[in-house]
């Protein structure tokens, strides 16, 4: 295993379509889908994914207390993390239970502590916006939120800013067009598809 692309290409977590595309949570059409769901199936894969992701918290210097995963993508890996830097873990829910307590957040989070996010993708970065703003209006403390894999749309890298939160991610879709296309995974045709979606992904669909 070389870089976390080629793991999810491997393992199939990545579907490239450009034909009969995908549509994402957001409403955003495209010719890509990453389900990094799958990664929890293979134990060296996931091994190896862990391993990036604590090499990229590392190397962020980031001070946490507590480690966080989304709901639902976001919970094993935030669990490995957790156990491996000895840290409280807890998850945060997409939306409020509808009974018992209506936890949107679950495990303690006191206030003041620190935490970083864990995340399966980004796109438009709406899930974990808002499940970092559950956290902080629950007390908690966050800068950072990390993904194993980006789609790099700009919108996101607008909307984190605009929360005050930075982001690192393991992979990224510029990556997996190149990789895809020198191995024969897309072909000539399929890469300047995916390429231009990537250059608009909200108008792409309509110019098409």
């Amino acid at each position: 295993m070389k870089t976390i692309e080629e793991v999810l290409l491997n393992i199939k977590a990545v579907k490239l379509s450009p034909k009969t595309p995908f549509t994402y949570a957001s409403g955003i059409v495209s010719p890509i889908y990453c389900d990094n769901r799958v990664i929890i199936s293979y134990p060296y894969e996931r091994e190896f994914v862990i391993s990036l992701f604590i090499d990229k918290i590392n190397k962020t210097n980031v001070e946490f207390d507590v480690v966080a995963g989304t709901a639902t993508a976001g919970i094993p890996h935030a669990a490995w993390i957790s156990d491996f830097f000895k840290k409280p873990m807890i998850y945060v829910r997409s939306s409020k239970k509808n009974h018992g307590k209506e936890n949107l957040i679950e495990g303690i989070l006191k206030k003041g502590q620190k935490v970083i996010l864990i995340e399966d993708l980004l796109s438009t970065g709406g899930s974990s916006i808002n499940a970092a703003k559950a956290i902080r209006e629950s007390g908690g403390l966050i800068d950072y939120v990390f993904a194993i894999f980006s789609y790099e749309m700009i919108k996101c890298k607008q909307n984190f800013k605009n929360e005050n939160l930075k982001y690192e991610t393991l992979g990224n879709i510029s990556n997996i067009i190149d990789i895809a296309s020198d191995s024969g995974y897309i072909s000539l045709e399929d890469k300047n598809i995916i390429l231009e979606w990537k250059r608009d992904p909200e108008n792409w669909i309509k110019k098409r």
